[in-house]
């Protein structure tokens, strides 16, 4: 990792804008899955999944992304990645 990607840092604003997002999204969640506690799960599952789509939520967590990644150095190492796209190789994500 570059140096200068130890310690990155939001401002106030970015940061509380961040939170606004994340607050929204786990609160609402959590709200939800108390809610369908002990109700037919496919109620639980076409509520999560209109939420999802109704509220924006893959584009709230783009933009919580851009605002966190938007201060990280993203100079190209020996093996032609940067810090983030090195980090992120290794998720393993959902195939149909």
């Amino acid at each position: 990792m570059l140096e200068t990607n130890k310690k990155i840092a939001l401002n106030g604003e970015d940061a509380l804008e961040v939170l606004v997002d994340i607050e929204f999204i786990l609160i609402s969640l959590h709200n939800m899955g108390s809610y369908y506690s002990g109700k037919p799960i496919e109620d639980y599952q076409k509520a999560t999944t209109d939420f999802i789509d109704n509220e924006g939520v893959t584009q709230r967590l783009a933009k919580i992304r851009k605002i966190i990644s938007k201060n990280f150095d993203l100079t190209l190492g020996d093996d032609n990645m940067d810090d983030i796209e090195r980090h992120m190789e290794r998720i393993k994500f959902w195939k149909p």
